[in-house]
């Protein structure tokens, strides 16, 4: 008659068991890996050198997942090439490329065309359509970061606006808010400027800034990180894949007819990658941002629509920047 004896006991045991079970679920979980970042990447790659820089960043950063990248302003389907052969060459050309609506009259040199042209040419997905489709997928996941002019931005908000708002956010570079371009910051600033990517697309400007999505603006007065010789060489000298991309363009950067530029780059695009990564990199103040007719963001009373970091701190950038591109994988 033991039965009855031990089937209290095996009972116990077997609840001790599952319970080491659950307890070690838990535990796993509470360990997991985050989940990475959904970002598509909007830019205007191959004419100033930070966007290919910001690529190779965002290459670099395990914790985001490149959806795809669309191409913006100017010649969209040279600059898709541009991509494809720098995601190909790096070991990443799983991911989607997406050719956006060209534009007439860039006053900015293609200064990395002789790159881009060994580039393959994308298949023919238009950015707006793999914008909203990707939006449609995964509503409320999808950061949108916002590199170069808002001609493909405007242009999915005035198709499907409903969509649109569906993106989780758009992370920008672009504006001047209280100061504008200074060559260095030992020079007192200047008064808030037309900044580039705002002023060659007024009204999809003014669409983001009354989408209703949540922005976050990093404006020239937060980005005009220069990227010094002993920082440049360490680089452009390490022979990752990566950096020797970076390596080939930068010099063709150079090489072009830039009066108004030198040899040391601006890196305006990679603060809002860096903030993605880190956001103490650029903390932020809630501001309301209207796009003036002629191109000016200006600072006005009302509701907050916008998050602007306005002034950035250099040394977590630079400890992420270089920490990430001098490391021999992502």
């Amino acid at each position: 008659m033991a039965y009855p004896v031990f089937r209290p006991l095996c009972m116990a045991l077997s609840t001790l068991a599952l319970s080491c079970a659950m307890l070690t679920t838990l535990t796993l979980s509470a360990h997991a890996a985050p989940e990475r970042q959904q970002v598509i990447v909007d830019m205007d790659i191959g004419d100033d050198i930070d966007d290919s820089f910001a690529l190779a960043l965002l290459l670099q950063s395990p914790e985001i997942e490149i959806v795809g990248v669309t191409t913006a302003w100017g010649d969209t389907a040279l600059r898709a090439r541009l991509v494809e052969r720098m995601l190909r060459e790096t070991g990443h050309s799983g991911i989607p490329v997406a050719t956006g609506i060209a534009t007439t009259g860039n006053p900015q040199p293609f200064t990395q065309a002789r790159y881009a042209q060994r580039g393959q040419p994308a298949p023919a997905l238009p950015a707006v359509d793999f914008l909203l489709e990707q939006i449609r997928r995964q509503p409320g996941k999808i950061t949108l970061l916002a590199l170069g002019p808002l001609t493909n931005v405007g242009a999915a908000i005035e198709r499907d606006a409903a969509t649109f708002g569906k993106l989780k956010q758009v992370v920008m570079m672009g504006g001047s808010v209280r100061s504008g371009y200074r060559k260095s910051q030992y020079v007192t600033a200047r008064p808030a400027d037309k900044e580039y990517n705002i002023a060659s697309e007024v009204k999809g400007a003014q669409r983001l800034f009354t989408s209703g999505v949540p922005i976050v603006m990093m404006p020239v007065d937060s980005t005009q990180i220069r990227l010094d010789e002993v920082e440049r060489n360490a680089l452009l000298g390490h022979g990752s894949p990566v950096t020797d991309a970076l390596a080939l363009m930068y010099h063709q950067w150079i090489n072009a007819y830039q009066p108004w530029s030198s040899n040391m780059p601006s890196l305006f695009d990679l603060v809002p990658v860096a903030w993605l990564l880190d956001p103490t990199v650029c903390p932020t103040t809630p501001l309301r941002i209207a796009v003036t007719d002629d191109g000016y963001t200006r600072e006005v009373a009302g509701k907050p629509n916008a998050a602007v970091c306005l002034a950035s701190n250099q040394p977590r950038f630079f400890e992420i920047f270089m920490g990430r591109l001098l490391a021999d994988k992502p």
